[in-house]
Order: structure tokens, then C-alpha cells, then sequence
């Protein structure tokens, strides 16, 4: 899709922002894993080769294919799900960084696969996850996404594969002669915008538009976090709140896809953080299977706001990572169901131990769901002085 001059400006965008992600500087010799689909083989060459140019390891492995998928929820057993592979943990523990791009082939082949399979399966995983988190924290590792066109994505999107192939190049500067340069120049006027956040303290944004009335309390010790380089592109601002203090009416406006699952609008009420009820035009099961499959699945990890005036994004891309980052006319917001993100703790990553987790009302969940909306709306900042502060309305931050 990307002639070679591209493709060698994304793999420098990657490595900076894998770079940003972490807050010590890399090393010779570091192992970078690199985590690919089959069709985004192209930009997964690139970024080895680019890998070894900086002096590092890269460990490239392909993802499963859909068929490969598909046969371990049909063959496997609940012990094969559920086993990990001998030495995942040790490579694990070894990692320096990750890059990881996404370039499905299929959408929907595990649409008929038992949520419950998938959740077991997902929840398996979950301490090579606690790897990558702890060795975060230390200022050990990084991990940085990208996306790469298919046809089954352009499909789903109801774009040509042209066209979504564009989508990206925009999002990701590809198209300017230095990419790289651009995402700092962002950077800076994110590191402004947080700022300025985090200065409202431990507020209640209310956010009103057609279909939401939700208020959401930031919490104590928080922080607003921007572009941090984990995402490639990323232009949500974006708070892990208190989760125990979500209530009202939120709904999605664009479709999810997850675990194979294409789900259109949901529409989640909240009382005291936690989800009570949840209705769906279609996958109702699967969404519901989602919500249960542990204690904090049903409450909000994240709430985040993009600024139409930064972000490119004008299209349905069938995609999270790029959905939620939509800018078009109006802006959007997301809120997260499910696990919190800790570099929005406002101190030292090993302060923030499971017993302050909870005392703070941060979310622990193996699920991690971004549910979008891209009405118009307007979101008032109720402050700790009892004063109230329009703080993003047209699509735009206020400051």
C-alpha cells in the first residue's frame, strides 16, 4: 500500500514515539518486540531494519492469522486457553519495548465463538500483562501501536482501501517531509492543555449532549495525560477517575469491533461507578458477558476528549485506536469500561500499590473497552470551590 519512503517515515514515527512512551532513555542491545499481522508485513520489515540501524534487538513475531484464531476457540480445550507458553514469561521479564501493528485480515470470524471463551482465554493472559506494567513502572519498558490498511478494514469502514490507506497518512504526518517533527510540535500544545487540566483538581465534569448526561469525578491525585507516544495517532487528553463516582446516561455513537464482535451504539447507565443497565440494538449477550466477566469490568477505567481542531480523523475507520482519536466537525469523547491507566497516578508509579488503588478509586479489570461518542456536546467542570467552569464545548478545549 506504502511505497518505501513511507514506510521508512512511519518506522521513524514508531520508534519515537516508543521512545517518548518511556522515561529512560533506550540502550544498545535493548529487545524490542515486534508485533505484527501478516499483511502488515511491509511496515513490520521496516521497523526491524530501523531496529537494528538504532542498535537494538528486535524479536519479531506474527500474530495469529483468523483462521489460526478460530481453530484454538473451536479445537483447544479450557486448559489449552488458559495455558501459557513456556518461556512468555522469561521473554517477558526481558522485553525493553514493544511495537505492534495492526493490520487485520478478518473482523468478524470470532463472531460466533462463546464470549466466555474468549474472556478465559483473554484473562490468561493477564499476568504477561502485569510484566509489561511493572516493568513500565520501573522506567524499564515501553510499547507503542500502530495501524496498517486492509481491505477488511476499508470494508467495514465503508471506504475504499485507498482511501483508509490516506486516513492514516494524514493522521500519522506520513505526508509531511518530517513526521517526527510535527508529533513534537503537537506534543507541546498537549503538555499545555494538561496542564492547564490538572489544575482544576479533583472536579466533576458533567457532560451533556443528544444522548449523554453523565458526570464523572476526576478524583484525588490525579493527572491529565496527552500524547504519551503509546499510540501512533493519538490525540485524545484523557484521566483515569474515580471509578466509584460515574453516574447518569452514556452512549456510544460510533460501532465497536472487539474479539471479533461488531457491536452499533450501546447505552450504559451508571449509579455510584458501576454499570446497571445496558442495552444494545444487537450482541446484547456479548456485551453483558463483557460486563461480568470480573469486578471492575462494569466501571469506568478512563475518560478521555479530543480536540477536533488537532485531530485529522473525519471518517468512520472501524477501528478503536483510530475512533477514538475522531475529530470530524464536533469533536468526540470516550469513556473506557474497565481497567485504569496508572501513568495518571500524580506521583512515583510504585506508590501507587493495590491498597492505594483502592482507597483512590482506581479501576483494576482485565478489560479495557473504549466506547465512543462524537455528538455535539458541552462538558462543565464543577470545581472543589463550588464554581463552574466550561472547559470544552463546539468540538474544542476552552482555555
Amino acid at each position: 500500500m506504502y511505497d518505501t519512503l513511507t514506510l521508512e517515515r512511519y518506522a521513524e514515527v514508531l520508534f519515537w514515539a516508543l521512545s517518548r512512551a518511556r522515561s529512560a532513555p533506550y540502550k544498545k542491545s535493548d529487545l524490542i518486540l515486534v508485533n505484527y499481522d501478516i499483511d502488515g508485513l511491509a511496515l513490520a520489515e521496516e521497523v526491524c531494519s530501523l531496529l537494528y540501524d538504532k542498535g537494538m534487538i528486535p524479536v519479531p513475531r506474527m500474530n495469529e492469522t483468523p483462521r489460526m484464531q478460530l481453530d484454538k476457540y473451536t479445537k483447544a480445550n479450557n486448559k489449552r486457553l488458559t495455558t501459557l507458553i513456556p518461556g512468555q514469561r522469561d521473554l517477558y521479564n526481558h522485553l525493553n519495548g514493544s511495537i505492534s501493528v495492526y493490520a487485520p485480515a478478518s473482523l468478524d470470524h470470532l463472531a460466533a465463538i462463546e464470549p466466555e471463551l474468549i474472556a478465559m482465554h483473554s484473562k490468561a493472559q493477564q499476568p504477561l500483562r502485569s510484566i509489561m506494567q511493572t516493568r513500565e513502572d520501573m522506567g524499564a519498558f515501553s510499547w507503542t501501536l500502530c495501524m496498517y490498511p486492509t481491505q477488511a478494514l476499508a470494508d467495514q469502514a465503508g471506504i475504499t482501501l485507498e482511501e483508509y490507506a490516506q486516513q492514516i497518512k494524514a493522521a500519522c504526518y506520513l505526508t509531511k517531509p518530517d513526521p517526527t517533527f510535527e508529533w513534537r510540535q503537537f506534543a507541546r500544545k498537549v503538555d499545555e492543555l494538561t496542564e492547564w487540566l490538572d489544575s482544576l483538581g479533583d472536579c466533576t465534569m458533567h457532560v451533556e449532549s443528544e444522548s449523554v448526561d453523565l458526570s464523572v469525578r476526576i478524583g484525588q491525585r490525579r493527572k491529565w495525560v496527552g500524547f504519551t507516544g503509546r499510540n501512533i495517532p493519538s490525540f485524545e487528553l484523557y484521566v483515569s477517575p474515580d471509578m466509584r463516582h460515574t453516574n447518569g446516561v452514556y452512549k456510544s455513537t460510533l460501532p465497536t469491533f472487539r474479539s471479533g464482535n461488531v457491536i452499533g451504539e450501546i447505552e450504559l447507565t451508571f449509579k455510584d461507578g458501576r454499570v446497571t443497565n445496558v442495552t444494545t440494538a444487537h450482541n446484547q449477550a456479548f456485551v453483558e458477558q463483557q460486563l461480568n466477566q470480573d469486578t471492575g469490568a462494569a466501571f469506568v477505567g478512563e475518560f478521555a476528549l479530543v480536540d477536533k481542531r488537532f485531530s485529522p480523523i473525519s471518517t468512520f475507520m472501524a477501528n478503536t485506536l483510530y475512533d477514538e482519536n475522531h475529530g470530524g466537525e464536533k469533536g468526540s469523547m470516550h469513556i473506557a469500561l474497565g481497567n485504569s491507566y496508572s501513568n495518571t497516578f500524580n506521583d512515583a508509579p510504585e506508590k501507587l500499590t493495590e491498597e492505594t488503588r483502592k482507597t483512590l478509586g482506581f479501576n483494576s479489570s482485565a478489560l479495557h473497552w473504549d466506547l465512543v461518542n462524537t455528538e455535539e456536546k458541552r462538558v462543565v467542570a464543577l470545581l472543589p470551590n463550588g464554581k463552574r467552569k466550561t472547559i470544552y464545548e463546539g468540538g474544542e478545549f476552552l482555555l
